[in-house]
């Protein structure tokens, strides 16, 4: 339960970091063209994509070997695998609701399995209900430990299995199964392809 809550603290500390980001921004979500990097291969969604972004705006120097709140501490993953970045921004922050609403992959993601889709700035005044909508969370299951399945695209927020922090677009941190997550375009318990993007509804 502790862990949890230092968790769910990094969580909101992540929150004020993107609130300044907007304000030096224009009110625009962090965006850029995918893939990230390709060497390694990541995308913008993940923790060693994102965070570039946010860093400038956190209280300490963060790096690798210095992760501080863009780590869980009870993710188990090798500090290498994700670079010690346990969460996951939402796809839906820079791509459009038309965009979302046309990906409908339903193994793997639909980014990952072809020619990337364009990125576009997305606005906080553009999300229609701020509460509902998932910002942020933990990518596994850290808190309530699960089976990972051998196929990686059954995993994360693939998997409709473990309970994790979800930092909302309100400001909120909610630590939520994932079967009380709505189904996105994909048929996963997905934040990154909600139904209708940012202006749709991950939870209740």
């Amino acid at each position: 339960m502790a862990k949890r809550l230092v968790c769910a603290t990094n969580l909101k500390q992540i929150d004020l970091a993107i609130r300044l980001y907007l304000d030096g921004n224009n009110d625009t979500y962090p965006c850029t063209q995918d893939p990230v990097s390709t060497n390694p291969p990541y995308w913008l969604w993940m923790g060693r994509g994102w965070r570039k972004f946010v860093e400038p705006y956190l209280s300490r120097n963060i790096d690798v070997n210095n992760p501080s709140v863009l780590l869980c501490p009870e993710d188990p993953s090798p500090e290498e695998k994700y670079e010690s970045t346990s969460y996951s921004y939402t796809m839906a922050f820079y791509h459009s609701p038309q965009q979302i609403d046309s990906m409908n992959c339903t193994e793997k993601h639909v980014e990952q399995r072809g020619s990337p889709t364009e990125s576009i700035p997305q606005k906080s005044s553009d999300i229609a209900k701020p509460f509902a909508k998932i910002l942020i969370g933990e990518w596994d299951s850290n808190h309530l430990r699960i089976e990972q399945d051998n196929r990686w695209w059954c995993n994360g927020w693939w998997s409709w299995n473990g309970s994790r922090n979800y930092l909302f677009a309100d400001g909120q941190v909610n630590f939520l199964k994932a079967k009380q997550i709505r189904q996105a375009r994909d048929g996963c318990p997905n934040p990154n392809m909600t139904i209708h993007g940012i202006k749709g509804i991950d939870w209740p």
